[in-house]
């Protein structure tokens, strides 16, 4: 992604957080889903920065951001609390932040934190909480989640060498064929990011940090949210399903709806232009 500025702040345990900001005007912050470093916004960014201060985090062990002082510290909790060091840092005294995934659940301990600091809320194929328990529509993904870590710990060396060399190529076909993504709209360039974002994350922290996701849940806030709220669904996404999406928003009072017809998880790379007009509008509407 391209930056006006960028630097680091620190968290509270010291743990060095990295930050892009590009644009002028009223502050957007982007949260990442997990093993994400901004591949998610490379079609988004861009536009709403011609209006608007778009202010981009990295999570800790992820991207530029280096890895945390205290190895167990990598809840959503922690997560929301770098993203407001990083304001701090920034003296950003409001901002609207626009999620992807995982970052929903960040956003929402965010506002739980600092409600003041939160103008409003967009959430892009996101959950509130215990994602690896709907993955597919189901809990495998949950129940077999302590033995993959096991495992991965008893076999360590191979498990990171074949973890680091994932095949874009060869990923993005089989993802195709198992309809994991729009093979109609999402381009290879697109994929290959995703690739090279989630395999440069260390094994151990990405597989404790969905644990952690997907233990955590902030179902109790969205009752009680008062800024306005944009939520996106995808039709056909399989990480966070449209009805899990869909529950979310008619759970928060007052909340927008729009569902991305035949689109993936990865709906901000396949459905960028629609994304952009949507998010451009609600953002118009709090003026």
């Amino acid at each position: 992604m391209d930056y006006d500025a960028r630097g680091f702040a620190p968290a509270a345990d010291g743990s060095r957080l990295f930050y892009g900001l590009k644009g002028r005007g009223p502050s957007l912050l982007l949260l990442d889903g997990i093993g994400c470093d901004g591949w998610a916004w490379t079609h988004i960014q861009p536009r709403l920065a011609t209006r608007f201060a778009v202010l981009h985090t990295h999570y800790r062990g992820h991207g530029r951001s280096a890895s945390p002082v205290d190895p167990q510290a990598h809840g959503i909790e922690v997560l929301a609390d770098d993203a407001l060091h990083v304001l701090d840092a920034l003296q950003v005294a409001q901002t609207v932040p626009i999620v992807h995934s995982m970052g929903t659940q960040v956003a929402l301990e965010l506002y739980r934190q600092a409600p003041d600091r939160i103008r409003a809320l967009v959430f892009v194929c996101g959950a509130p909480g215990h994602v690896t328990q709907t993955f597919h529509g189901n809990d495998l993904l949950h129940r077999s989640l302590p033995t993959l870590i096991d495992r991965v710990r008893r076999h360590s060396g191979l498990a990171r060498a074949l973890w680091g060399h994932l095949p874009p190529a060869f990923s993005y076909r089989v993802a195709r064929l198992l309809g994991e993504v729009d093979g109609t709209a999402l381009q290879l360039d697109d994929f290959r990011r995703y690739v090279e974002h989630i395999s440069d994350i260390d094994l151990d922290l990405y597989l404790a940090m969905l644990q952690s996701a997907g233990e955590h849940s902030a179902a109790d806030l969205l009752a009680k949210i008062t800024v306005p709220t944009l939520v996106i669904a995808a039709e056909k996404d399989t990480f966070t399903p449209v009805a899990v999406v869909r529950a979310m928003a008619e759970a928060i009072p007052g909340a927008e709806y729009l569902e991305l017809a035949g689109a993936s998880h990865a709906a901000p790379a396949e459905r960028a232009d629609i994304i952009n007009e949507r998010i451009e509008t609600f953002l118009d509407a709090l003026r």
